[in-house]
């Protein structure tokens, strides 16, 4: 696979600067730094960028197997948004309402600071701060997307309840019955947002040695198969990846998440949709697909549930599977008949990671000065930002709000071995999919699935 054929959004990089697809020169042997970086997606590339934003003499290396922005940073579906994987009644009851509080604040907040630093830093990525509307196109659905406004609203999240007329002046798309709009999420590029902050931290002074795999990390110490780095910090940033480490096979499950895009969708087309001021989209299905409209006006599609293959931690063998890309576009087709003619040109996905408890974390250990972040389960656009300046604030020893929010030093218990874990994500991928297709038949509220904790992100 070469690194254009990884997305559109890369295909679209590439086209941009054919250098794009040349990786960076790999480490050239032993060296030392401050703080070692393992991984050049968002988390690793954030954490990097506010470390020299704090302190710029600090002598920061980023490394990565492949080139900056190859894993899910480059594959996404280009949202960037407040989303995070555990809601806030659940953060409650595990941390305290304040809490919960404080870290839908941070959030939102992180929204706001993403667009902020690509307008400073002028990273052209497509940023638009169009919010999300969920569409609700059964009864059963109107409940939920009732409930999770309700919930919004407890704790200080801006979310409307909408009717189908409502939904309309957002987009028009069939069989609507209701929806809600908020507008804690922008569209953006994915694969210009992170090789823009790959550009951006060199700038700053920081080491990014592409090509170069990371065998082990061990306290003050990143062994890889081009030398080792001896270091004060150590950071993993390796989100679905973290899967394929020593001693962390079991931190995180690798998921894959599936695209598909169509061509340029001509004026009519998009005068019958909507979207015309840059929202994303969603279905409030158990198994959510999500969307945007691209800024060359396609429509860029999406969801979780793709196969979880044995052992795989991110295998390119895997990419393309046909049936995943066929679902997606039946999918599409369904909430906007007018989309059928027009060809499907490209189809990719990646892994995310999923920890066991589904609650992602952020932490560092000062004792052997080991760092981490990760276990977004799909929402890392925005979460890596927020997990990139905690790590700097707790790698600098600074005492602030970021530093005592709820997700700080949390640890999630270690999936079983496989093919215990295959066996969890398979019966979890079969139960939500039929659930969804249940309700859709009967309009009736699926029992079986509510019983399940689906480890999908449902």
């Amino acid at each position: 696979m070469t690194v254009a054929d990884v997305s559109l959004w890369w295909e679209q990089v590439v086209a941009d600067d054919p250098e794009a697809a040349r990786a960076r020169p790999p480490l050239d042997g032993d060296t030392t730094a401050d703080v070692v970086v393992v991984g050049g997606g968002y988390t690793g590339l954030w954490t990097a960028y506010y470390l020299l934003e704090a302190d710029p003499s600090l002598d920061v290396l980023v490394v990565d197997a492949h080139v900056a922005g190859f894993g899910a940073s480059g594959r996404d579906g280009g949202w960037c948004s407040s989303l995070f994987p555990v809601g806030p009644d659940a953060l409650a009851r595990r941390h305290g309402a304040v809490a919960a509080r404080a870290m839908r604040a941070a959030m939102r907040d992180t929204v706001v600071e993403v667009g902020g630093v690509t307008a400073a830093e002028q990273i052209d990525c497509d940023f638009r701060f169009g919010g999300t509307v969920t569409l609700a196109r059964t009864a059963r659905q109107v409940e939920r997307v009732a409930a999770q406004v309700s919930e919004a609203g407890r704790w200080g999240d801006e979310a409307h309840l909408l009717d189908a007329e409502g939904v309309g002046t957002h987009v028009r798309a069939s069989r609507v019955l209701a929806g809600s709009w908020t507008p804690d999420c922008a569209r953006i590029q994915p694969a210009r947002l992170v090789r823009g902050l790959a550009r951006v931290v060199e700038q700053r002074g920081a080491r990014i040695a592409e090509a170069t795999t990371a065998l082990r990390l061990s306290p003050r110490a990143v062994v890889t198969d081009r030398g080792t780095a001896r270091c004060r910090w150590v950071v993993r940033a390796t989100e679905a990846w973290t899967a394929q480490l020593p001693d962390s096979r079991r931190d995180i499950a690798p998921v894959r998440s599936v695209m598909i895009a169509t061509e340029p969708l001509p004026a009519d087309v998009w005068a019958q949709i909507g979207l015309d001021r840059g929202q994303t989209f969603t279905e409030a299905g158990r198994l959510a697909a999500h969307g945007q409209r691209t800024a060359d006006d396609r429509i860029a599609f999406g969801g979780r549930g793709a196969t979880y293959h044995l052992g795989n931690g991110g295998d390119p063998s895997y990419d393309r599977a046909a049936r995943e890309r066929e679902h997606l576009r039946r999918a599409l087709v369904d909430l906007f008949p007018q989309v059928a003619p027009f060809a499907v040109t490209h189809a990719w996905d990646g892994p995310l990671g999923v920890p066991r408890d589904g609650q992602p974390s952020v932490g560092l250990d000062r004792d052997t000065g080991l760092g981490w972040a990760g276990g977004y389960a799909g929402d890392g656009v925005g979460a890596a930002n927020l997990a990139g300046r905690t790590l700097a604030d707790l790698v600098t020893g600074a005492d602030t709000p970021l530093t005592r929010l709820p997700w700080v030093g949390h640890r999630s218990p270690a999936w079983g071995p496989e093919p215990v874990r295959w066996a969890a994500f398979t019966a979890a991928r079969w139960l939500t999919t039929w659930s969804d297709r249940a309700e859709r038949r009967t309009d009736r509220r699926s029992r079986a699935c509510d019983a399940v904790a689906s480890p999908l992100g449902s």
